[in-house]
């Protein structure tokens, strides 16, 4: 089988290896690392909505191809690094899943909000901030960027960020 010369796994609608029959279509190892494999069924096999919902991934690559969501994944990454919050700084987005993502914020009146949706997958990356025991979670879809600060195990979180995204040409690639 024909492999991806920069990661080294089977180029997507291929069977990877030690997946269980899961497939990708974004050459991401999200299979490998995920704790919920048996509740997806991979991204290939369930047209682009493991879990039910949607995977921002899977949507790029199904309206743009390889290169195009290569393109949008750098674009994303630049949009919050120009955000300009301090120490905030990310090379690279992961995929992953909204219910490890999707904490429970606090408002001002005391009720408390989820922003996302549990079955949905995002593209997000968590940073540590420097001098302290609080680290930047940041989320983000095709429609919003979410930046949040929180303690171990995403405890007392707090939104810094959740902005809309400013609408793309060619049907949001």
């Amino acid at each position: 089988m024909e492999k991806n010369r920069r990661s080294g796994r089977e180029k997507p609608g291929e069977r990877d290896a030690g997946m269980e029959g899961m497939e990708t279509l974004c050459q991401t190892d999200c299979c490998q690392e995920c704790g919920r494999k048996e509740e997806c069924g991979g991204c290939a096999k369930t047209g682009g909505h493991p879990f039910g919902g949607t995977c921002v991934a899977a949507e790029w690559i199904k309206r743009g191809g390889f290169g195009k969501f290569s393109q949008r994944k750098r674009e994303l990454i630049e949009e919050i690094n120009a955000l300009g919050i301090e120490n905030l700084r990310i090379e690279d987005l992961h995929l992953l899943n909204g219910s490890y993502v999707n904490l429970e914020y606090p408002l001002p009146g005391g009720q408390r909000v989820r922003f996302l949706e549990d079955r949905n997958v995002y593209w997000g990356n968590q940073i540590e901030i420097p001098g302290s025991d609080r680290c930047f979670g940041v989320v983000a879809d095709e429609g919003w960027i979410l930046v949040c600060q929180y303690g171990c195990q995403g405890a007392d979180p707090e939104v810094i960020l959740y902005r809309k995204r400013a609408p793309r040409g060619n049907g949001g690639v």
